[in-house]
């Protein structure tokens, strides 16, 4: 069954949501992710702890929480509010910002596993070449992370996609605005549209399927024939 233009347009507005999560999120965690992979102690054990939380907190907890802090009365919002704008509630601005947060783990953790297999050995034997730091990123961390970088930027595209209750908390439900698929997979469902579920709820599996897919492409080692 062919999409509505509503949920064409829901479908585009979640892509483009996963886009600028997985973009804004590469920026956050790259250089965060670095120093979490060189880092010990207690900070480094409270960081990875925080970063940790949206992956077992329900998504209610941490929408209720984003909505008062982005609300008309938070300080988020109220940053917004005397810079000139409106608060980012219920608009596609609180999609991104919550989505961030919800997705943050999902890009974090295979950033720092990247990082911290590379080891100290092939940066100091580059600094004894007296490769500068610069010099160290782009021809040894990044070659060597690359896996690492698309996974993590698989799976920030990939979890955004399939949000639910942060959105509701804090975007609502406003075609155009803050409609994403899975708001509007829901809708179907309660009004037993159940073709039209279908066929959006398909497009999702398959996107996700096909991500995943070319995850385990590139990071499962090659079979061995004959062992």
């Amino acid at each position: 069954m062919l999409l509505s233009p509503a949920d064409l347009e829901a479908l585009g507005l979640t892509l483009r949501l996963a886009a600028w999560v997985t973009v804004l999120l590469l920026l956050i965690c790259t250089p965060l992710a670095w120093w979490l992979s060189r880092g010990s102690g207690k900070i480094r054990t409270v960081m990875v702890t925080l970063s940790s939380l949206p992956m077992v907190l329900p998504p209610t907890v941490l929408g209720f929480y984003l909505l008062l802090l982005m609300g008309p009365h938070g300080p988020v919002g109220k940053l917004f509010i005397f810079l000139g704008s409106s608060p980012p509630t219920f608009r596609f601005t609180g999609l991104v910002i919550g989505s961030i947060f919800y997705s943050f783990p999902f890009v974090l953790l295979p950033l720092q596993n990247a990082f911290s297999a590379i080891g100290p050995l092939p940066l100091e034997a580059a600094a004894t070449l007296r490769a500068g730091p610069i010099d160290r990123l782009l021809t040894i961390v990044l070659p060597m992370a690359r896996p690492g970088i698309f996974t993590a930027a698989v799976m920030g595209f990939a979890h955004t996609l399939g949000e639910f209750g942060v959105v509701l908390m804090i975007g609502g439900n406003i075609q155009g605005e803050t409609r994403i698929a899975s708001i509007a997979i829901y809708d179907h469902v309660e009004s037993l549209n159940y073709p039209q579920a279908h066929t959006l709820a398909g497009i999702l599996v398959t996107i996700a399927f096909a991500l995943l897919f070319l995850v385990n492409r590139i990071n499962l080692p090659p079979s061995r024939e004959g062992s």
